[in-house]
């Protein structure tokens, strides 16, 4: 029972102990992952096993959640109806924000890179129990990756991300670019301009080539239009076989991505740092579960069923990008939002960018 876990997830919440509750996109299974102390882990090399927190800033270490104990329950979620919010803009964050904007652009246009993500964050009151936060964000957001993680020396936070970073099944790697963003409305098509298109060819063709020399068999899908609670976006997917058993050095060229931060990564990333004026600490860092060991379903139409007696294991990472996110403090969230920026971007239709971004987990606190 659903009720159960989240109970389990409060006594740990008492104690002053880590967890994470987790569904992952359009399951109805929520995981609990716990550990006994109140240690803080650090990965190593990405050949430990356990639940991942990474940090924006890839010099910065990454956190190891150790799966002490783990639960799962299948939770069918009852769809909970996206309300309307208008939002007045705050005019000294608007300016601050624009002017972070030009500054982007004129770098651009000087040749200082090509593309930058730039964000803000947004300060909201609130006394809403946080593992409430969550079920509300399950009942909300199927089509993403939902979780509420906890470290007391690290702090709590909650999100819906529509993006995975990666997914690795034995050496089969998955990866996706995802750039762009429209509103949804309703019974209409996404009408992608050439800024936005240009901007998911970017991303697609980074990942391409930081994968070229660690990855064989590279295919792409096509790029299609997908809807993320009240927001569209561009989505490519791509694909290979890892020539080695080193997540970490695929993670090292991937991170940040340049949906997150931009092109190329180093000049862009060092902008981020110098000028967005505050510490995004996780978020568009990495969040998910590292080297599970899941049973593979065999056929039961297979003959031999001496094959059938014994049980193929295969060992599971999948990472998701932590986007449409929020820290929780005692009586305030504070919800991060940002956008991509090229030399086509108009300063004016960023703002809003960011203020729809918004809506996801404002609606979740406006319940």
């Amino acid at each position: 029972m659903i009720n159960e876990l989240v109970q389990k997830a409060q006594n740990q919440l008492n104690k002053e102990l880590p967890f994470v509750l987790f569904k992952k996109p359009k399951q109805n299974l929520v995981k609990g992952i716990f550990q006994n102390d109140a240690e803080l882990h650090y990965i190593n090399d990405f050949l430990e096993q356990g639940f991942v927190f990474a940090p924006f800033n890839d010099a910065e270490k990454t956190i190891l959640l150790k799966k002490d104990e783990e639960f799962s329950v299948s939770y069918l979620t009852e769809k909970n109806s996206l309300i309307r919010i208008e939002l007045n803009d705050d005019v000294s964050d608007k300016e601050i924000h624009i002017n972070l904007i030009n500054k982007g652009i004129s770098n651009i246009k000087k040749g200082a890179f090509n593309k930058v993500v730039l964000s803000r964050k947004l300060d909201v009151k609130t006394t809403t129990n946080a593992l409430d936060l969550f079920l509300r964000l399950i009942g909300t957001y199927d089509n993403a990756f939902c979780y509420i993680w906890y470290h007391p020396k690290v702090g709590m936070w909650l999100g819906a991300t529509p993006e995975i970073l990666l997914r690795l099944e034995n050496n089969r790697l998955t990866t996706m670019s995802l750039a762009g963003t429209l509103p949804y409305a309703e019974d209409e098509k996404p009408n992608w301009s050439l800024k936005e298109l240009e901007e998911q060819k970017m991303v697609t063709n980074f990942i391409c080539d930081a994968l070229n020399d660690k990855v064989t068999n590279l295919s792409l899908s096509e790029t299609i239009s997908i809807k993320a609670g009240n927001l569209w976006h561009l989505r490519t997917k791509i694909s290979g076989l890892l020539l080695s058993n080193k997540l970490k050095d695929v993670l090292d060229v991937l991170h940040p991505t340049p949906a997150v931060c931009g092109l190329p990564k180093n000049e862009s990333k060092k902008f981020i740092l110098e000028n967005e004026n505050y510490d995004r600490q996780f978020y568009t860092g990495f969040l998910g579960e590292l080297n599970v060991k899941e049973e593979i379903q065999r056929s039961s139409r297979t003959k031999n069923q001496e094959n059938q007696a014994y049980k193929a294991i295969k060992t599971v990472s999948e990472f998701y990008v932590n986007l449409r996110c929020m820290q929780l403090t005692d009586d305030k969230a504070t919800l991060y939002i940002g956008g991509g920026i090229t030399k086509d971007s108009i300063s004016d239709k960023e703002w809003q960018e960011t203020v729809n971004k918004s809506k996801t987990m404002l609606k979740i606190l406006a319940n």
